[in-house]
């Protein structure tokens, strides 16, 4: 279920970053993006994209398209962000996320306003600080770490779901370690010429993989910044 929560002036927007422009932008995930689960885009309809962006570019903010966010990162096109995210809800819905690649916030933000518990890692510290205020500011609890995402969380697993937001040329074995029976991970896979957005379920016989199809996301680099 979405959290309730009261949105600032600042948060509802106004002309390009109304609320008409998230509906607008809703209404293209259905239509153009083949995008069907509800509650993926109830939420996304009322999260505010324009405050997890720098302000110069806040009019493009529910455009259909990557937008830099600094230190070399983007915030993932809106239609990818739901793509991923209803690949982790079609066999039902997890209480327990790990994602990896915090970035702006935005995929986490999702996360939480449907409900799930969600732990996040970011390599990037003034990219992860700058998504602790925006949480904060919208009221949504979304634990938090400064550290090497390949690594993962597992102080805290394992996961019901783990969602991967930078692509490495394989998925890191600790990543699915920590993922439990009948849990599902989607991530980015692959270089810079080619990558697939891969699902995985894991269940007591082994591993099974979806091609999601092609995408282009940042590196899944190690170590910390």
């Amino acid at each position: 279920m979405t959290p309730r929560f009261q949105l600032s002036p600042e948060a509802q927007g106004q002309g390009m970053t109304s609320q008409r422009a998230r509906d607008r932008m809703i209404e293209r995930l259905r239509s153009e993006g083949g995008i069907r689960d509800e509650r993926v885009l109830g939420a996304m309809r009322l999260l505010p994209r324009h405050l997890f962006i720098d302000e110069a570019l806040a009019s493009r903010a529910y455009e259909d398209t990557a937008l830099p966010i600094g230190n070399g990162q983007t915030i993932s096109q809106p239609r990818v962000v739901a793509r991923m995210t209803e690949a982790l809800l079609e066999s039902g819905m997890p209480k327990k996320v790990l994602e990896i690649g915090t970035g702006s916030g935005y995929q986490g933000a999702l996360l939480a306003m449907l409900g799930l518990e969600v732990y996040t890692v970011e390599r990037i510290e003034e990219l992860l600080r700058n998504a602790r205020r925006r949480f904060r500011s919208l009221g949504l609890d979304v634990r938090s770490k400064h550290d090497d995402g390949r690594m993962g969380w597992p102080d805290h697993g394992p996961f019901d779901a783990i969602i991967v937001t930078a692509a490495g040329a394989m998925l890191d074995a600790s990543l699915l370690a920590q993922l439990a029976i009948n849990g599902t991970l989607v991530a980015p896979v692959g270089g810079s010429a080619a990558q697939k957005l891969l699902r995985w379920r894991k269940s007591d016989t082994g591993m099974a993989q979806d091609d999601l199809g092609n995408v282009i996301f940042v590196p899944l680099l190690s170590g910390t910044l």
